[in-house]
């Protein structure tokens, strides 16, 4: 028992060294907090939108309030972190646009169809689940496609961007966002039903975790915790590799991605932990000493809807400037109005998807939990 979980482990050593041989120490660093990402959130079984499943469908608070305190405790480190180095560090700030509220509402929906959001498909596919790996395919696809079609969506008109440094200044700023989750926190318990209100020590743990993985990705990589970007990029490359010219794109004619397509993978911050995430559930599953029961098989009408549906969570999700990562956790975390909007959107749209997810032959994951 102790070879099995040993092996996983030095793996994860190895494959973060040879990266940092590769494309240097700050490659290194990044692939392994990627799969300290996946660790937590596979080992955990820490998710997204299982807990808002759990939330919408059952009235259980405890997936989502972890999610919370989560934000809340990075943002204590970001909000300073980011006053002290304007210049260095990057937070996850964006306009609120009638693209991005239509991007969140339709990525809610599907992410409840596939069971998974942006990490949660990257954790599926990492851990061998047919529905994350067919999920993963598509949102790829759909990533790309959405960078295709940004000036459109962004054109639809935005407000200026606020934040709450902005309404509150540095410090004001961090307090108004403790202040919001924790009105938020009170709203949820009301609605949950009793004995569902307080996340067991479990989620506690994953959610210290995440949001000291989250710091520490903003101080290593310049740049808050996302998920999109290197999903649509991994898509770019691919369709660029079958002949497509993208000189005249207009997102990728962008000087800094355009730099980022015809560049080393190695280099480009989220594709490199993204890829320690999916490492990071891997090893999880091979290191459990009693792996779950297969899945049960999708027929393929319910192949196809999954894979649509990873489509659609691509897309929707490059319109909507992010993911449950991107834009609700660093959002929020980093002091964006629109990682609020993203909630709010994305979770009515998750209603919907909750209705519309019977009509795809999908069966639970087996292993793990709820993405």
């Amino acid at each position: 028992m102790i070879a099995r979980r040993l092996s996983p482990t030095l793996l994860g050593v190895f494959v973060a060294g040879a990266v940092a041989l590769a494309a240097g120490p700050r490659a290194g660093l990044l692939l392994a907090i990627g799969i300290g990402f996946g660790l937590v959130l596979e080992g955990l079984r820490f998710g997204f939108a299982g807990p808002w499943r759990a939330m919408i469908a059952e009235r259980d608070a405890r997936g989502l309030l972890a999610q919370l305190l989560a934000i809340a405790l990075a943002a204590a480190a970001i909000f300073p972190l980011l006053a002290a180095n304007p210049l260095e560090l990057s937070p996850a700030h964006a306009p609120i646009g009638v693209g991005m509220v239509l991007g969140a509402f339709v990525f809610g929906a599907a992410m409840q169809v596939v069971m998974g959001c942006g990490s949660g498909t990257l954790v599926n596919a990492g851990s061998g689940n047919l529905i994350g790996l067919i999920a993963l395919a598509g949102f790829v696809a759909g990533a790309f496609w959405g960078t295709l079609h940004t000036e459109f969506w962004f054109g639809l008109g935005q407000l200026p961007l606020i934040s709450a440094q902005s309404l509150g200044g540095e410090m004001g700023g961090l307090w108004l966002t403790l202040a919001a989750l924790a009105l938020v926190a009170v709203g949820i318990c009301l609605r949950a039903v009793p004995g569902k209100r307080r996340p067991p020590a479990r989620l506690i743990l994953a959610a210290t975790l995440l949001a000291a993985l989250a710091v520490a990705n903003l101080v290593v990589s310049g740049q808050t915790w996302g998920i999109v970007y290197g999903l649509g990029l991994w898509g770019a490359k691919l369709a660029q590799a079958g002949g497509a010219d993208l000189a005249n794109a207009g997102f990728w004619a962008n000087p800094a991605n355009s730099a980022h397509l015809n560049a080393s993978i190695l280099t480009d911050v989220t594709s490199l932990t993204n890829i320690g995430l999916i490492l990071g559930a891997f090893l999880v599953m091979r290191g459990r000493a009693t792996p779950g029961a297969p899945a049960q098989p999708l027929a393929w009408k319910g192949m196809a809807l999954v894979l649509i549906a990873g489509v659609v969570l691509g897309y929707s999700s490059r319109i909507a400037l992010g993911c449950n990562v991107g834009a609700f956790f660093s959002g929020v975390s980093s002091g964006s109005l629109h990682g609020w909007a993203w909630f709010v959107a994305a979770f009515a749209g998750s209603a919907l998807g909750l209705k519309l997810r019977p009509f795809v032959l999908i069966r639970p994951r087996a292993q793990g939990a709820p993405a």
